[in-house]
């Protein structure tokens, strides 16, 4: 297993179209979107590969989705159970296990992990485009 990095940082937010302005305003290239029910996500590239995911507020009586905040961080890695399995061995607490899902076009393999201090850690792998 080996890690290349983030694959990008999760972002929360209340508008998305606004949030979307304000980031490709800045500079950033929105380099692929995708549906979940009727809300789009979206990746934007701020430059040398850092890219925020665009994370509509789907459920406002959420706790964690009641106010904008950095929801997760996703390291890219070429082997999602491989990372998912060492983390649990290190004392990571399960927050889902590694699944295969489209993302639009954009096959993955992800799984989420409650770091030591309960922080979210994503492992995220591309399997197709």
């Amino acid at each position: 297993m080996k890690f290349n990095g983030f694959h990008h940082i999760g972002l929360a937010v209340k508008d998305v179209e606004k949030s979307h302005a304000f980031y490709t305003a800045l500079g950033g290239v929105e380099t692929f979107n995708f549906p979940v029910g009727d809300k789009t996500f979206y990746l934007i590239e701020m430059g040398n590969n850092a890219v925020i995911e665009l994370i509509p507020i789907l459920d406002e009586n959420s706790p964690e989705q009641v106010e904008p905040r950095w929801m997760h961080i996703a390291l890219n890695t070429d082997d999602c159970q491989a990372a998912y399995d060492l983390a649990i061995k290190l004392g990571a607490k399960e927050k889902s296990p590694p699944a295969e899902a489209m993302l639009g076009s954009m096959k993955i393999c992800n799984a989420f992990v409650f770091g030591p201090d309960n922080e979210d850690v994503e492992f995220f792998t591309v399997l197709s485009k």
